[in-house]
């Protein structure tokens, strides 16, 4: 495995929206990266800090009911909705994508991904892009994230 250096980074959402159509079997990752990551191979449930079977990740993979619409609102929405990771999670995690094979969900739902294949790191404007995309739908739509009491 190269440094997460030497990955590409996609700059745009047509960019990664292209990606998405050419290739199946995509995740987006929120963490420090891959060369952190592909030690183990294993995400950690951060409730019972019971170990997982391969990375937690967010499957980009367009479903049929999404059918001709737009590939570039789809992974806005993807993006959107982990947005909040890089707060949460604290400094120097940012979002990536890569290929793998699904072992199992985790305790969100979210795809377990083993035989990682790292392809590149998503650039923050890309993250503000799809931000901007979600605002212009008619529908108000929040991320993803918790809150506690």
């Amino acid at each position: 495995m190269s440094s997460s250096d030497d990955l590409p980074v996609a700059r745009s959402l047509a960019e990664l929206a292209g990606l998405v159509e050419r290739q199946k079997g995509l995740f987006v990752r929120w963490s420090r990266g891959p060369e952190t990551d592909l030690g183990e191979v294993s995400s950690t449930d951060e409730l019972t800090g019971v170990p997982m079977n391969g990375l937690s990740a967010n499957p980009l993979d367009v479903e049929d009911w999404w059918e001709d619409r737009s590939r570039t609102l789809w992974v806005a929405r993807r993006l959107y909705d982990y947005a909040h990771l890089p707060h949460d999670k604290g400094p120097g995690v940012r979002p990536w994508v890569l290929a793998g094979r699904e072992t199992s969900r985790g305790p969100d739902n979210e795809p377990l991904v083993a035989d990682v294949r790292p392809l590149c790191w998503i650039d923050g404007s890309v993250i503000e892009a799809a931000r901007e995309e979600v605002a212009r739908q008619e529908s108000r739509w929040g991320t993803l994230r918790r809150t506690g009491r």
